[in-house]
């Protein structure tokens, strides 16, 4: 798992990480605009063996789950930064990751529950019925101190409709990004939020927030005791128009993240029992899969030959691709 400079993975005690099992998305609504994980991928659209030779297309990376395992100190993890968990399902995408590839992602979070898991979707509706269904890992999932779920409200018309289902939805801690934050969003019922995060869009073509709508929604927050986060202005400099909202950092989190704090890291070789428990059940179910993005060099000999980590191929700790 990579390192991330994501200012809301800057928890104490822990590493900030991404954590990409999936890459690729389609756009649903106005906070999609100016996708950065788009526009990173689409560069490398067509260079022969390049992870996002595919662009923007959407793939699993099979290769990939294990990573949670792999890394020997706890992590603030984003699931998925350059794609969205829950793709599918609805009239904008093109293919649907399968239901049983969310149901794995699930269970290695539970597995590696040593870290913090935080994951954001704009598919709302599927995440829900996932979590309320009858499946014993979603619904362990769900309940889960360490797995924050959440979803992404940049503006009233698509943003509140996805507050309002993952209010719906059978979480233990559930947080929102309000991010891009593109208009005021009013008065706003954040019954059953426990962490909002608010930022202003970033890079070329940025669409400007204005500080009312800002302190509108930190005011809202504190009255109706929800943890708040204040990323950013955005700009084309997000460094220099800062972080500072009235004089002061908003970096505040989850009060469940206090009962997480007892929680160690496996010693080496119990780490290695469950990764190649993993690794076997994904060369069998996963990497003849039409979707299986391009494998690394270096992965080919663990999921194409099935070598063993105990064998010929060291534990391995990734870089991002």
């Amino acid at each position: 798992m990579q390192r991330s400079p994501i200012e809301w993975l800057q928890i104490p005690g822990y590493s900030p990480r991404s954590w990409n099992n999936v890459r690729g998305c389609e756009k649903v609504s106005p906070g999609c605009a100016h996708c950065y994980a788009e526009t990173f991928a689409e560069r490398f659209r067509g260079v022969e063996g390049h992870p996002y030779e595919f662009g923007f297309d959407f793939r699993l990376a099979p290769f990939k789950l294990e990573e949670p395992l792999t890394v020997p100190e706890r992590c603030a993890v984003f699931v998925n930064s350059m794609a969205d968990l829950f793709y599918g399902g609805n009239k904008h995408d093109k293919a649907e990751n399968p239901t049983e590839y969310i149901r794995d992602t699930c269970q290695v979070m539970l597995d590696a529950d040593w870290n913090i898991y935080i994951i954001l979707t704009k598919r709302a509706e599927r995440m829900r019925d996932l979590l309320n269904g009858d499946d014993a890992v979603f619904r362990e999932a769900a309940e889960a101190a360490h797995i924050w779920w959440g979803v992404s409200v940049e503006n009233q018309k698509h943003g509140l409709q996805r507050l309002r289902i993952l209010q719906e939805t059978r979480a233990r801690t559930r947080c929102i990004s309000f991010e891009p934050l593109l208009e005021d969003l009013g008065e706003v019922d954040l019954s059953g939020i426990d962490w909002g995060k608010v930022g202003g869009e970033s890079g070329v073509g940025y669409r400007s927030m204005e500080k009312k709508w800002v302190t509108n929604l930190m005011r809202q927050m504190r009255q109706q005791k929800v943890q708040r986060h204040f990323k950013q202005w955005g700009g084309i400099h997000k460094k220099k128009s800062g972080r500072e909202l009235n004089g002061r950092i908003y970096d505040e989190y989850p009060k469940i993240v206090k009962e997480l704090e007892g929680r160690e890291v496996p010693s080496h070789k119990e780490r290695m029992v469950a990764i190649e428990k993993l690794r076997a059940h994904v060369r069998e179910r996963w990497m003849d899969h039409p979707l299986v993005a391009n494998i690394p060099d270096k992965m080919q000999p663990i999921y194409l030959n099935g070598a063993t980590s105990g064998s010929r191929v060291p534990l391995p700790l990734f870089n991002e691709d």
